[in-house]
């Protein structure tokens, strides 16, 4: 029981690891966190990562729309727990809503919202508009590559690999 206990928290933290790296290297929060989880167990998908990328920044860089980082989380869960597309084609069910609600639950405790703008009042005290270069300039300058969002991102993907390996 202590080995399996063991490799979850080595997954988990490993998946933490790549997401924070990830995102300071490369940005795309979305794409950072998502590629971090899935390589974590073993399972890249990289039609699912490239199509993750509009999801960056709070839904197209709004920061209106769900952080992209949570929304990496469950592109990820749903991935592995959702309804199948042939499921679906015959109206059965099958959903995700358990782990689904459970990583989101636990985002919006810890940054107050669900949104790319809760989590930028959350770090930076206020929000950054992602579309305007001067604003974006201003973000970077704020530390939002260094450490803010990688560690959002590799908090959403300790929080999907411990999630999924406690299925």
């Amino acid at each position: 029981m202590e080995r399996v206990f063991v490799k979850k928290n080595v997954a988990a933290e490993n998946a933490y690891n790549l997401a924070y790296r990830y995102e300071q290297r490369k940005e795309h929060c979305a794409q950072a966190t998502l590629a971090a989880i899935l390589e974590s167990l073993g399972e890249v998908d990289e039609a699912l990562i490239q199509a993750a990328d509009g999801l960056t920044g709070g839904t197209a860089l709004s920061t209106q729309g769900t952080c992209g980082a949570l929304a990496a989380g469950i592109l990820a869960i749903s991935r592995v727990t959702g309804r199948s597309y042939e499921s679906f084609q015959h109206d059965l069910s099958g959903h995700s809503w358990t782990e689904v609600i459970a990583l989101s639950d636990r985002f919006q405790e810890h940054y107050g919202g669900l949104t790319g703008s809760a989590v930028h009042e959350h770090l930076f005290g206020r929000i950054y508009s992602l579309r305007d270069a001067h604003s974006r300039d201003m973000f970077n300058r704020a530390g939002a590559h260094v450490e803010k969002c990688p560690s959002v991102c590799g908090n959403v993907a300790r929080w999907t690999v411990e999630i999924l390996l406690a299925r």
